[in-house]
């Protein structure tokens, strides 16, 4: 008889059943398919969408009547502010240089009413349409269900629990318009409207404007209150140099002083016009400063304030270029120059 050949033992094969907890489940907003974690995260990305969910996203209460009434009444507020103030600019300046400059000749009188025509009518254009364009509202896109949602079709959009819509990348929620915006950069009352994509450019040339027509303005009302202001009489002219530079400096300010008492409803206006003009001079040029340099940097306000530290698009003179759409051969001249800087610093690193 033969052997019989020996039956190896069978392997006991484990069957491992692994069971998921619940935070570590999700659905997605943007197409609905359901996501799986192996450990819990508090922000997620959907592999499909591409979509950007928060874990404790829910939909928020929209503002009370109170908190919208007072935005709208604090944004109408520092709209007719500003409209009163250019009007009396353009208004009160042509009343009492005009007078000065004509004395002169008509031909200055001719140039400084057409230069003065000029900036009125470009600063409110440019004001008129920053404030009432749109700011940039975010495009209509499909989202909900997996069926109509393709690969990618909401790569880093947020959901807007304001609007309950998809928000785009750099996009933010004003409160006080009541919508999304794209590349937001802030909401500035004295416009009542947000600076977005769509009226960014109309408001930095706004802001140019406001800085140019300001500094004219400064400029020829000096000149026409140095013209008409009154005598000055200085008693103890004969003792200057028996004073101290600080009785001195006394003395020219009480003379100036005094004699301002006799200025005219032109020089008080005039005086008022040129330190106004001044002020907002100064504060104009600083933000106008700030929005040039954010530009420069590819930046917005918002996205700075939110994160200082990161990059997000490449820095350069090419941004505004492309802000401000200039023409190609600008444009290629600008650009070429800025290159040809950056290969000659590269060539100096090299050989160092």
């Amino acid at each position: 008889m033969g052997e019989q050949p020996q039956q190896e033992p069978l392997l006991e094969v484990e069957q491992c059943v692994t069971s998921i907890p619940e935070d570590h489940e999700a659905t997605c907003w943007g197409c609905g398919l359901r996501l799986v974690f192996s450990s819990y995260s508090p922000v997620y990305k959907c592999g499909w969408c591409g979509a950007v969910t928060q874990g404790n996203q829910t939909s928020r209460k929209p503002d009370s009547v109170c908190f919208s009434h007072w935005r709208r009444f604090r944004d109408g507020f520092f709209v007719i502010v500003l409209v009163l103030f250019v009007l009396f600019v353009i208004c009160g300046g042509v009343w009492a240089v005009y007078p000065v400059v004509f004395s002169i000749s008509i031909f200055c009188g001719i140039f400084h009413c057409t230069v003065t025509a000029l900036l009125s009518i470009f600063t409110i254009a440019s004001y008129c349409l920053a404030s009432f364009k749109s700011a940039g509202a975010p495009p209509g896109i499909r989202w909900g269900s997996y069926p109509m949602v393709g690969k990618n079709d909401l790569e880093n959009y947020t959901f807007c629990t304001y609007c309950s819509k998809p928000k785009p990348p750099r996009a933010h929620h004003c409160r006080s318009c009541k919508t999304c915006v794209v590349d937001m950069d802030h909401h500035c009352p004295f416009i009542g409207n947000c600076v977005g994509a769509s009226n960014h450019q109309a408001f930095v040339i706004f802001l140019i404007s406001v800085v140019t027509s300001c500094s004219y303005a400064a400029i020829m009302t000096i000149y026409a209150s140095y013209c008409i202001w009154p005598p000055l009489e200085f008693p103890n002219v004969s003792s200057y140099g028996q004073m101290g530079s600080t009785k001195v400096l006394m003395e020219i300010i009480t003379s100036v002083a005094s004699s301002a008492f006799f200025l005219s409803a032109r020089g008080i206006i005039l005086v008022y016009l040129a330190f106004a003009s001044l002020s907002v001079n100064a504060g104009i040029a600083v933000l106008l400063c700030q929005q040039l340099s954010l530009i420069y940097e590819g930046n917005t306000y918002l996205s700075h304030i939110s994160s200082p530290t990161d990059i997000h698009g490449e820095r350069g003179l090419r941004n505004l270029v492309r802000f401000f759409g200039c023409p190609y051969p600008l444009s290629r001249l600008l650009l070429g120059y800025t290159n040809t800087g950056k290969s000659q610093n590269n060539s100096g690193s090299k050989l160092l």
